[in-house]
């Protein structure tokens, strides 16, 4: 997310070169990323640098305002689609994320733009942004009575140490429905890595007008506890609070993948650092115990 605000298309070139290299392969885009510019930044990083083939392109775009509209509505979706590819530079996303669940939209229209989607080579695959967990199972249900090829293959959420609602309800609805998770903000919105207990850095995101908000959210005195415990996790195991709360989060039953926006290469490097890691299994019953939000 920070693409385009702030991180500018030489840092933008290192960062996915660097990944790719390491053997990273899901891109993940959207296109509120500083409204659309990521997206073009990422499409001229294809372009030039990286190979498209050596990526997994995970895609969500809309037409705020259009003239088809908002929403999930078959002309909206399919717009949006097309803008997003014409912004990458590509034909086809390989996993389409819809943006949210319309209740003003029947499923069997949202799902029918999935279907032109798939046949027309736009994209290899769709999955949701944000449902909960009868949405998702709503989805897949109607998509296998509509024969199999729109059932959604994955569901984006927020979910880190921080914030442990999709445990709720979405995680197991996605675990049975065998659909896999896409955790967003796996860091508490950088809050995990522990850069905010002595204040607030002035490179920080907290520290931007934009996106304090954004972070803020999650500076609560809660978040406070479940901080320090990371810390003595990553003290006692000499690593990283980074690594610590990634680890936790990437193998959490059904995530599939934990989705980090880094600002620089060093940032994307410390996200990857944390791969190896394996949470002892006390260490994991004692960031489950601080962070249980019962």
């Amino acid at each position: 997310m920070s693409w385009a605000a702030g991180t500018d298309i030489d840092d933008a070139t290192e960062q996915l070169t660097a990944f790719v290299d390491a053997g990273g392969t899901l891109v993940e885009t959207a296109e509120s990323y500083g409204d659309g510019a990521a997206q073009d930044m990422l499409g001229e990083v294809l372009a030039t640098s990286v190979r498209r083939e050596d990526v997994i392109l995970a895609g969500r775009g809309g037409v705020p305002g259009g003239p088809l509209g908002d929403g999930a509505a078959r002309g909206a979706l399919l717009a949006g689609l097309d803008a997003v590819l014409d912004r990458l530079g590509t034909d086809h996303l390989d996993l389409w994320q819809l943006p949210g669940f319309d209740p003003l939209v029947p499923v069997e229209e949202t799902l029918s733009a999935v279907q032109v989607a798939i046949c027309s080579g736009r994209a290899r695959y769709a999955g949701l942004v944000g449902p909960t967990g009868w949405q998702l199972a709503t989805m897949v249900e109607r998509g296998r009575v509509l024969g199999g090829l729109t059932v959604p293959v994955s569901a984006q959420v927020e979910y880190s140490l921080l914030c442990r609602d999709p445990e709720t309800e979405l995680l197991p609805a996605a675990l049975y429905q065998q659909v896999g998770v896409l955790a967003w903000a796996p860091l508490g919105r950088g809050v995990l890595t522990g850069k905010y207990v002595d204040g607030t850095p002035a490179d920080s995101r907290a520290a931007s007008p934009d996106l304090a908000p954004y972070v803020e959210a999650r500076r609560t005195e809660r978040s406070g506890r479940i901080v320090h415990a990371v810390l003595t996790a990553a003290d006692g195991l000499g690593t990283s609070p980074l690594s610590v709360a990634l680890a936790w989060v990437r193998d959490q039953p059904g995530v599939s993948s934990a989705i980090v926006g880094a600002r620089d290469a060093a940032q994307l490097t410390a996200s990857m650092a944390a791969d190896p890691l394996v949470l002892p299994a006390e260490i994991r019953a004692a960031l489950d115990d601080v962070s249980d939000p019962v």
